[in-house]
């Protein structure tokens, strides 16, 4: 079973963290990576890691809080194509490792962007790695977009938020996806909460609680009161949905399809995979969280991939 790596890390906001807890997993269960390529955040953890320096970006990330993201952006009055410039968050990702040429990295590393003049996919493997960095992480609207010669670059997650073909691969490895952008259904809360009306009669009963018959009938009403209301609530579920939700909603269905293509195209040997609405694009401050279960999903497809190995 060969134990070298060639490693794939996708765009998801601050998703993202749950690649350091994917590679940590790959390292503490003796798999070597021998090259490594990512798009938006995956580029960052990507870049961070073929540098030498995860570790100090973890401890970064960890002290992350509401606050330093407010101080990191640099909202762009001038520009009516983007909220913010993006050059603070640079200048923090060089505190952990100075700019440098991706060619002179520890391991081949590719960043991924996508050029919006001529809509094809861009891949850095040489030159600034904090210019690829920057325009791989350019979301739409959000950051300002970069551009490098006759290309105007974007977020690489908008033509493909897992780019395994982009990957340098070498004799021998294995192709490992860390996905975050697993399909999902949009959560849509609900003020009311189901009453399990017999489970709570039971519990009363196994303890010895008497129940009067109007008290059980009064509880069997509520029930179905509550029940009746859900349903209304289902029917019209539209009255949920903003026009920014909407937006959202719809950006995250072409990530999850374009995900499912780049799946289809190049098979991973292993697919660790995160639900896309298990954290939000801006969860930065639940980065201790995210690490862990990004690792517990790395160890779980490994877990996969050796059963089927032995």
């Amino acid at each position: 079973m060969s134990k070298r790596v060639a490693l794939v890390l996708g765009s998801g906001g601050a998703r993202g963290l749950a690649h350091i807890g994917a590679i940590e997993a790959l390292e503490e269960r003796g798999y070597t990576i021998t090259s490594i390529a990512g798009c938006s955040m995956g580029s960052i953890i990507a870049g961070m890691y073929a540098a030498g320096e995860l570790k100090r970006a973890k401890e970064w990330f960890l002290q992350v809080d509401k606050q330093l993201i407010l101080r990191m952006i640099d909202i762009n009055l001038l520009s009516s194509n983007s909220l913010v410039k993006g050059e603070r968050i640079i200048k923090e990702l060089e505190k952990i490792v100075p700019d440098r040429p991706i060619e002179n990295l520890n391991i081949p590393c590719t960043i991924v962007a996508s050029d919006m003049i001529s809509t094809d996919e861009v891949s850095f493997r040489s030159g600034s790695l904090f210019e690829a960095i920057r325009a791989s992480i350019s979301i739409p609207l959000f950051f300002k977009p970069v551009q490098i010669g006759n290309r105007l670059l974007i977020d690489g997650g908008i033509l493909n938020p897992l780019p395994l073909h982009m990957v340098q691969r070498t004799d021998g490895d294995i192709l490992v996806a860390s996905d975050i952008s697993g399909k999902d259904k949009i959560p849509m809360n609900n003020e009311y909460e189901p009453i399990d009306v017999e489970g709570k009669l039971k519990d009363l009963t196994s303890r010895g609680i008497p129940v009067p018959k109007s008290v059980e009938n009064q509880l069997r009403r509520l029930g179905e009161r509550v029940d009746a209301i859900r349903e209304s609530h289902a029917k019209d579920l539209g009255s949920k949905v903003s026009f920014v939700s909407l937006l959202d909603r719809m950006s995250d269905m072409q990530i999850q399809q374009n995900t499912l293509l780049a799946l289809r195209l190049t098979p991973p040997d292993v697919h660790a995979v995160m639900r896309q609405y298990a954290y939000t694009t801006f969860d930065f401050d639940k980065a201790e969280e995210i690490i862990a279960d990004g690792k517990r999903i790395m160890n779980e497809a490994l877990d996969r991939y050796e059963r089927l190995e032995d």
